[in-house]
């Protein structure tokens, strides 16, 4: 199994598995908005890097380079948990 910490998520993966919490939104309500706030900041994120450096914030970009990672670190947090049977984690079959 690949661990999505350190492999990069498509942006396939990630629109079925947004498709996945559409679909389940009414079953999954907390999931669903936890995944929004991830893409949320992810996005940010790679709209923010260029700013932050064009106008010397250099402190922004740590939190730029963070923000880029965390749907993998989501993503790997979840398949983590999911195989530790500490959480349930129905969309694992999207990620193929």
């Amino acid at each position: 199994m690949i661990h999505y910490l350190w492999h990069p998520v498509s942006l396939k993966m990630l629109q079925r598995i947004k498709k996945w919490h559409i679909l389940h939104k009414d079953e999954h309500p907390f999931e669903y908005q936890l995944l929004d706030w991830v893409l949320i900041l992810w996005v940010m994120a790679c709209v923010g890097w260029l700013p932050a450096f064009v106008l010397e914030a250099e402190w922004l970009l740590p939190l730029c380079l963070l923000g880029m990672t965390l749907p993998n670190v989501y993503i790997g947090c979840r398949v983590a948990a999911h195989n530790q049977h500490r959480l349930r984690c129905d969309w694992l079959n999207q990620l193929e």
